[in-house]
């Protein structure tokens, strides 16, 4: 037996409408329970609520004080999930973040043994802040984490609980003493999320709220089990071949080597995204269209991911940076480049 959505649209189970609307209900609540302690940023915080249920990683660029540790430690909160901050420095080594084996003597028999003690990537939300403050070697510790949800130490492999998620944050103005990301790590990040200025009401209103007395309790309307219902759910929306088409060819126009490509992309871009890319603007569609109360995804859901999915997986080359041309600008003329694909008879 199949229920049938209000597009028309099979799901898989009867139960699936029912947790479409707690997922839309709870989008709204976490928005609620959010805008308590975190004013403004609109934009970034629904970004990181698609990347939640969508079960991917974010990557988080500002300048200082612009609260992206304070959104990330609120939205844990929010969801009562155990949240681990990492601050990344140039001494920090990788055992730092996975754990290690240490050796424990047994008080009742005297004999020794190594046990394994957990380090801060056993939470479900992992705050690696300034990740680019740390060589490659630590950086890489987190590569296996974020994509296979475990972690490997001493030949021994521990799995982490779920729902897991990392948010990285970088400064994109002091480049002294860091260490960028490799393209290999960048792609496993879902988001590259860039967090602005606040307009000047909103900028007021932090001012007046956070230099007074507060006292927020927070409503967990939504649980880690939740979340991971709301994951399994999103993977089950469908999605039409056309739109999932236009993510394709939305990825491969980004590569200068493909003959679909404009000219501009050949002109500026060194390097395209990966086949990753269009993964994440369907998946990403998926888990934006239930957020806003729709069982299908639509070309505008994919239009809409483009730049924070994009913006990380493209390198300009030496000409778009003499023209001061930005990778954000670039996504937006191939947006307006690439057509819809026409309907299939």
């Amino acid at each position: 037996m199949t229920t049938t959505a209000p597009e028309g649209i099979a799901l898989d189970a009867p139960d699936d409408l029912a947790l479409a609307d707690r997922l839309r209900a709870g989008h709204e609540q976490i928005l609620a329970e959010l805008h308590k302690l975190i004013i403004g940023q609109e934009l970034v915080v629904e970004q990181a609520l698609t990347a939640l249920f969508a079960g991917g990683n974010c990557l988080i660029v500002g300048v200082p004080g612009l609260a992206k540790t304070l959104l990330i430690h609120t939205l844990a909160r929010v969801l009562d999930l155990r949240f681990s901050r990492v601050q990344f420095t140039p001494d920090l080594m990788p055992s730092d973040i996975t754990g290690t084996d240490i050796i424990q003597e047994d008080p009742e028999t005297g004999r020794r043994r190594m046990a394994f003690v957990p380090g801060p990537i056993f939470a479900n939300i992992v705050l690696a802040d300034e990740i680019n403050r740390t060589p490659p070697k630590t950086q890489s510790a987190l590569l296996e984490a974020m994509q296979e949800h475990r972690v490997t130490v001493q030949g021994r492999t521990y799995t982490l609980d779920e729902p897991f998620f990392v948010f990285a944050t970088q400064n994109p103005i002091e480049l002294e003493g860091t260490y960028p990301l490799p393209e290999a790590q960048l792609d496993r990040f879902m988001f590259q999320v860039v967090i602005d200025y606040l307009g000047e009401d909103d900028e007021l209103k932090v001012v007046q709220t956070t230099t007074s007395i507060q006292n927020h309790v927070f409503r967990h309307a939504i649980t880690g089990p939740d979340i991971i219902a709301f994951q399994r759910l999103v993977r089950r929306v469908p999605v039409a071949e056309s739109v999932a088409r236009y993510a394709v060819h939305l990825t491969r126009a980004s590569r200068p080597s493909s003959p679909t490509s404009p000219d501009f992309i050949k002109q500026w871009v060194t390097y395209g995204a990966s086949t990753r890319a269009a993964q994440y603007l369907v998946l990403g569609g998926k888990a934006r269209a239930l957020m806003h109360g729709r069982y299908h995804v639509s070309f505008d859901d994919i239009r809409a991911l483009a730049v924070p999915v994009l913006r990380h997986r493209i390198l300009t080359n030496f000409h778009a940076q003499s023209e001061r041309v930005t990778t954000d600008q670039i996504i937006a003329k191939l947006v307006d480049a690439v057509p819809l694909p026409k309907a299939r008879l």
